[in-house]
């Protein structure tokens, strides 16, 4: 049986070094401040709102959640964002998504400053990725992914990586945050020919195709380390993720478990990029 990567460590660690951040702004009278904008009642939304509200908690961020109706136009969506972006008390803007459909999401993203994007969801942040410099930050369940990665010391300096999606939200940018740590990555995805062969070859694969139980035994070969970030109904009344669990786990050295591995990181990576922010923001200020 692998080893299992449970989020919550590495959540955890990842937690006390922020609140030790928020700490010492609050000694020079900073207080971290994130905006929360939702727009309806999807049940999704709720729950990741939720969570990133006890993990601002848990750090000493304040939280200003800001519920619209699912019907709000979208002049009265850019205006609040707008709102935030010139207001020096907010330091980072979480944007519920997708957004209902008579919102244009280009328009919206495009509205947010860079700055304040602790979501990683604007091109300044994506430009950032991948030049290594600018403002902005990378998404937050990509970056998850490394932190589990470098919190239990999986070897990553030279190694390969098998990248399974090329998503904005997830694929492509974890690929960078890979490169950026040495490693020798491969982008892959559903029509990439020798899928199977491509995995088995790595060191790292990181699960991001968006398909339940894709990453089979047929795709992992012993000594390797699997993050799944998948998440989805198992039809049984629990959750899955893009790898076939029971499995994959018979062969492979280390795996993150669904529930429980790469989403409990995510909104400690959002708090502590709340709080990179508000760092920024006030040394420009000096």
């Amino acid at each position: 049986m692998a080893l299992l990567l449970k989020g919550a460590a590495a959540a955890a660690k990842l937690t006390d070094i922020t609140s030790a951040k928020v700490a010492q702004l609050k000694e020079r009278e900073i207080i971290p401040t994130l905006a929360i904008v939702r727009l309806g009642e999807r049940s999704d939304d709720i729950a990741y709102e939720r969570g990133a509200v006890k993990r601002c908690g848990q750090t000493g961020i304040e939280v200003v959640k800001h519920t619209l109706p699912e019907s709000t136009a979208q002049s009265e969506l850019l205006k609040l964002i707008e709102q935030f972006n010139c207001d020096n008390s907010v330091h980072g803007v979480l944007i519920m998504r997708p957004l209902p459909k008579h919102i244009d999401d280009h328009a919206v993203v495009s509205a947010l400053s860079p700055a304040k994007d602790v979501d990683g969801i604007t091109m300044g942040s994506m430009a950032a990725i991948y030049s290594g410099a600018g403002e902005g930050f990378a998404p937050c369940t990509a970056q998850a992914c490394v932190e589990i990665l470098k919190h239990y010391e999986i070897p990553l300096e030279g190694k390969k990586a098998a990248v399974v999606g090329r998503s904005l939200v997830i694929g492509k940018p974890v690929s960078q945050l890979l490169l950026k740590e040495n490693m020798t990555v491969t982008t892959c995805h559903s029509r990439s020919q020798k899928l199977e062969e491509i995995c088995r070859e790595a060191d790292v694969i990181i699960a991001a195709a968006g398909k339940a139980k894709m990453v089979t035994a047929e795709f992992v070969s012993e000594g390797q380390t699997v993050i799944d970030v998948g998440i989805h109904d198992d039809g049984n009344g629990g959750l899955c993720g893009d790898v076939k669990f029971d499995d994959v786990s018979e062969t492979v050295y280390a795996i993150t478990p669904v529930p429980g591995g790469v989403g409990a990181v995510t909104t400690s990576v959002l708090a502590s990029h709340v709080v990179d922010a508000a760092e920024q923001m006030h040394k420009k200020e000096k």
